[in-house]
């Protein structure tokens, strides 16, 4: 991507918002690549034969965001974010569902990326319900996490997103990565 798509990414986004639906479809092609990285980076580790793939997974984040319309977005990185977020929520329905007709559902999430929460696999429906618990206590640290883990954002990234500094990013990330990593072991051990 070249040093002009994320303020030109901005720029459509903000155009889409004012109603302009061609630009719409001009953002998202500057970030498609990204967006099927994004859910690459959420399929890469699924038991064997999972029914979803990528580009179904970033096809149907896209269908929801448009159904639901044009939405104020600050940047290239909070569009990224949502995205994100909404790849994430896909995901954790798609793993309820199937765990509601079998019992271990066998989806699986390695937390053991070069993001690195240094934990047992842990499913996606048990992270979810621990980021929910997370952000009851500190909803920012919970939003780090869906950043950075789920997003894929840098510590930069993530402090524009946020409005934050880098260095409260990174305290954050480290304290809810602590956290989730004693949520893991609890979950495992019970």
């Amino acid at each position: 991507m070249s040093q002009l798509a994320p303020k030109t990414v901005s720029a459509l986004l903000a155009n889409w918002h004012a109603g302009d639906a061609e630009a719409w479809r001009a953002a998202l092609l500057l970030v498609y690549d990204e967006l099927r990285r994004v859910a690459h980076h959420y399929l890469r580790k699924e038991r064997p034969g999972h029914t979803l793939e990528s580009t179904a997974l970033m096809h149907e984040a896209y269908l929801r965001l448009e159904k639901q319309g044009a939405a104020p977005f600050q940047n290239r990185e909070h569009f990224l974010a949502i995205c994100a977020q909404m790849m994430r929520h896909i995901l954790v329905e798609y793993a309820r569902s199937r765990n509601a007709a079998k019992r271990d559902g066998g989806f699986r999430l390695s937390l053991d990326d070069n993001l690195a929460f240094k934990a047992r696999n842990l499913d996606l429906v048990a992270l979810d319900d621990a980021l929910k618990d997370l952000a009851k206590l500190d909803e920012q640290q919970s939003r780090i996490v869906e950043l950075r883990f789920f997003g894929g954002l840098s510590i930069e990234e993530t402090a524009s997103v946020l409005n934050v500094s880098p260095a409260t990013v990174k305290r954050h990330w480290m304290t809810a990565k602590l956290w989730l990593h004693h949520q893991a072991n609890k979950a495992a051990d019970a």
